[in-house]
């Protein structure tokens, strides 16, 4: 595997603490899910972070597939999950808003998308992520 790029954060006091990118561009108070205190929770970066991440996909896929919808967006759901084994896991629900192209277009560049972002990838095989199509054409 070829590395074409890297970051680097570093978290103190986990959900209750800071969380920071280690090149100073960006600083976050962590706070548990639920709570009434200003901040923001592990899951909620995570959907930033993939949303943004599958929405690009889905550009660049479209481009290769000759595909031009005109306009696509990326909403993700992300829970934090119980397991029997006592851990704690994660469950995903990704949403593609896609217009512009026929359902069959669109259900092909969500489907194609999903095999080349890299957060899908990283959770295939460990997180049940739900695609969700929402189409216009």
């Amino acid at each position: 595997m070829k590395i074409i790029y890297k970051a680097s954060a570093t978290a103190t006091g986990g959900r209750s603490g800071v969380s920071k990118l280690d090149d100073g561009s960006f600083q976050v108070n962590t706070v548990p899910p639920g709570s009434k205190t200003e901040g923001v929770n592990p899951e909620q970066l995570f959907a930033l972070g993939y949303s943004a991440c599958f929405d690009n996909a889905m550009l660049r896929v479209a481009q290769r597939m000759n595909l031009a919808p005109t306009a696509c967006s990326t909403t993700i759901e992300v829970g934090l999950a119980q397991l029997e084994s006592g851990g704690f896991g994660l469950d995903v629900d990704l949403y593609a808003n896609i217009v512009g192209l026929s359902e069959t277009e669109a259900q092909s560049l969500l489907t194609a998308a999903h095999k080349v972002c890299p957060y899908s990838n990283a959770l295939q095989g460990n997180v049940d992520v739900r695609l969700h199509l929402n189409h216009s054409s």
